[in-house]
């Protein structure tokens, strides 16, 4: 009992270290390392820019490869512009789609669905709370935009 006093001065140190958005999803410390995990066979280093890819889109998918997204700033170009909702449409469970199909790299995040639901959760929190739409940048609003978080 004589170290109480130490042990509880350590766990107010440890609480006070902790950020105060504690639930903010951030890119480098959330996404980052999911998206190398789940996402960088396809799109990491090795993939072509978009522009690239759209160039010569069918030797790119023979070859078993995306447009390349493996920076913020090339993760966050699917976001929100040039190919605004791409990240979502592709992403997406099925939840935000009329038919309730999930986007065609759904199936990518992880090996069963627990998986995959825990995954998609993280990139969905990331984008941000009720930023998370399927619309193409003609379609999108100011109002949509605003609610995008992709904090860094």
């Amino acid at each position: 009992m004589k170290n109480l006093p130490v042990i509880l001065a350590a766990g107010a140190l440890a609480l006070a270290a902790v950020p105060l958005h504690a639930d903010e999803v951030t890119y480098r410390e959330h996404v980052q390392p999911l998206f190398q995990t789940q996402c960088a066979g396809c799109h990491g280093v090795n993939a072509p820019y978009v522009g690239d890819f759209d160039e010569d889109k069918a030797r790119y998918e023979e070859m078993g490869l995306g447009p390349r997204m493996d920076s913020y700033a090339d993760l966050i170009m699917f976001v929100v512009y040039p190919d605004t909702g791409a990240l979502m449409r592709r992403l997406d469970d099925g939840s935000s789609h009329p038919e309730g199909q999930p986007g065609n790299m759904y199936e990518h995040l992880g090996a069963d669905d627990d998986e995959r639901a825990r995954n998609f959760s993280v990139f969905k929190a990331w984008v941000g709370e009720g930023a998370w739409n399927l619309e193409r940048w003609g379609d999108i609003t100011k109002e949509q935009l605003d609610r995008l978080e992709l904090a860094y």
